[in-house]
């Protein structure tokens, strides 16, 4: 790492707190003259009636529902040291949380990402980011609260990913240098994610902290990566990340340009609903989007043939599926006959000495996933760097503008290893036709015709675009949506009963086409 890059990003944290020279000693000076704050005794044990309490109430937190029964420190580094006087420090943890009635060996069940900020007193448009004051350990008597709604704080973590290399047990890196930071990116966190949190700085970087982390190489970042080595314009580059390497290695955050102007799919169906406008062209082209996706990730990375046994564990596994979503939703019981059928046919053709095609894909794509944004989208250095709405390009009007696809993590509850696995290209089509039929039936009054419209457009758009028609494998594609279905089934029951009644009428049409 250049001297000199590491010279700016101390005289751009000095110039950030207004600190003295005595108090901008390097971190790793600061870690050298002082005990490592994972070391400290107490540290946990001061901060687990906090976390106790605070980590039910947070949105990404899986484990709603179960009580903690213990936490382990995986590991911490201080990335700005608590200090006297006003200023705040930042503390990175690796958090183990067990959620069983007996402690496990070895490793603990989830590891959770925190960012703590640590002040003495909290300003008062940060008390909603309060976790608690520690009454013991070596935090005693200061406020310790979420660390990303800090604008000084998420400051500090991006001018850190400008300077790559070791921090302890911590690793931030880059493809390539970042380019210089735009004047006065204030950092605001968005509020519409469930299983991570992000923070956008200005109109120019969008910073993904993953939360629950396991051993690996996440697929957001590895397919991304991969994906900018094949040239996809569809995907935002990521421009930086951090990791953990050690105890284990986790994927904890990745940097990417901010897609200004750019609105998410969902919210432009619902709205294409509502004003009984034909969402039509827009489907087609998202098709074409996704077929451009699948054929780079096919080119960069290596494919598989799902034959014999392996298919047959394909259609295992979405039997097991059922039979605990029957045990949750007895209302399934019915349909469960019929929809074992359509998971039995995707097992035959591994008898016949056939098979289908698997590769890397997205892994959880809906319209959600999908932003629709300018013909030309600003590089990671437009725009003001300042936030300002009035330099923010309006949203494109359907028909002018160009898909993006985003969040190639998969369905965060799902292990790793499993998202990482070759899977036929035919499951991201089958999640995005459920997520037509979704926008559909949640505007009232429902509409299945435009529904049809849109999967059959969105078909048509993946067949002119990569030369095969996902209609083409119908057992394929039924047995995949059953599974969609089945899982949102058991999805709605557990969060949003009132909306029980969209996967159930899915899966009583995929049942009668199993017969």
């Amino acid at each position: 790492m250049p001297q000199s890059g590491t010279l700016s990003a101390l005289a751009y944290i000095r110039r950030l707190y207004g600190v003295g020279r005595e108090r901008t000693r390097s971190m790793s000076e600061t870690a050298a003259a002082r005990t490592p704050v994972g070391l400290l005794p107490g540290l946990l044990p001061s901060l687990a009636p906090l976390l106790r309490a605070w980590l039910p109430r947070q949105r990404w937190f899986a484990g709603k529902g179960r009580p903690v029964t213990g936490f382990s420190l995986v590991s911490a580094v201080e990335l700005l040291p608590p200090r006297g006087g006003n200023g705040p420090g930042l503390l990175h943890l690796l958090v183990g949380v067990d959620q069983r009635p007996e402690p496990p060996a070895g490793d603990p069940h989830d590891c959770y990402q925190l960012l703590l900020g640590v002040c003495p007193a909290l300003p008062p448009h940060l008390a909603p980011a309060l976790i608690g004051r520690p009454h013991g350990g070596p935090l005693a008597g200061l406020m310790v609260y979420e660390g990303l709604y800090d604008p000084r704080l998420a400051a500090l973590l991006l001018e850190r990913l400008r300077t790559p290399g070791p921090l302890g047990p911590l690793r931030f890196a880059s493809p390539g240098p970042l380019p210089p930071l735009p004047r006065a990116l204030t950092a605001r966190p968005l509020g519409t994610e469930q299983s991570n949190s992000s923070l956008v700085y200005g109109d120019t970087y969008i910073l993904k902290c993953f939360r629950r982390v396991q051993p690996g190489p996440n697929p957001d970042l590895e397919l991304s990566l991969a994906l900018a080595r094949a040239g996809c314009a569809r995907v935002p580059a990521p421009l930086a990340w951090y990791e953990s390497t050690a105890p284990h290695p986790y994927t904890l955050g990745v940097l990417q340009p901010y897609l200004r102007g750019s609105r998410d799919g969902w919210r432009l169906a619902l709205e294409a609903l509502a004003a009984g406008t034909p969402f039509t062209e827009e489907a087609r082209a998202l098709g074409r989007v996704t077929a451009e996706v699948h054929t780079a990730l096919a080119e960069e990375l290596p494919t598989v043939r799902l034959c014999g046994p392996r298919a047959e564990r394909l259609a295992a596994g979405m039997h097991r599926r059922l039979d605990e979503a029957v045990r949750q939703v007895p209302a399934l019981l019915p349909y469960a006959p019929r929809l074992r059928a359509a998971f039995d046919a995707i097992a035959a053709p591994a008898h016949r000495g056939l098979g289908w095609r698997a590769q890397r894909i997205h892994g959880d794509l809906h319209l959600g996933q999908a932003l629709y944004g300018p013909a030309t989208e600003p590089s990671a250095t437009g725009g003001s760097g300042d936030g300002s709405a009035a330099r923010t390009p309006a949203p494109p009007r359907p028909g002018t503008g160009r898909w993006s696809v985003i969040d190639f993590e998969g369905e965060p509850a799902r292990p790793l290893s499993e998202r990482r696995r070759p899977q036929p290209p035919v499951r991201d089509i089958a999640g995005m036709l459920r997520s037509f039929d979704y926008a559909a039936r949640t505007h009232r009054p429902g509409n299945p015709v435009w529904a049809e419209r849109c999967r059959a457009a969105y078909c048509e758009g993946y067949a002119q675009a990569s030369g095969a028609d996902p209609r083409a494998e119908p057992e394929l594609l039924r047995a995949y949506e059953t599974d969609k279905a089945v899982y949102e089934v058991v999805y709605e029951a557990r969060h949003r009963p009132d909306w029980l009644p969209v996967p159930m009428a899915a899966i009583e049409r995929l049942a009668a086409a199993s017969v």
